[in-house]
């Protein structure tokens, strides 16, 4: 069965990201982030290369069913 993570992300410094949201995010099969942008400066601070996708209040319906197939198939973070 694939858990669905909820991580909170850190405002500002980098460095208040705890150990364990580190290693879910380095975990999952895919991570689904608010803004890719600053998701993606996050990632590369902490060499994550897990893949991620953008999913917020704006995204269609078929962003859902996209990230639903995904969480089919493996467990996913959704970063805030």
């Amino acid at each position: 069965m694939s858990t669905l993570y909820l991580v909170a992300t850190p405002i500002g410094n980098l460095e208040d990201m705890t150990f364990r949201a580190v290693r879910i995010l380095r975990e999952v099969s895919l991570i689904a982030a608010e803004d890719t942008r600053h998701t993606g400066r996050l990632l590369q601070h902490y060499e994550i290369e897990t893949p991620q996708i953008s999913y917020h209040d704006f995204s269609s319906a078929q962003r859902l069913e996209q990230l639903l197939d995904k969480l089919a198939l493996g467990d996913v973070a959704v970063v805030s």
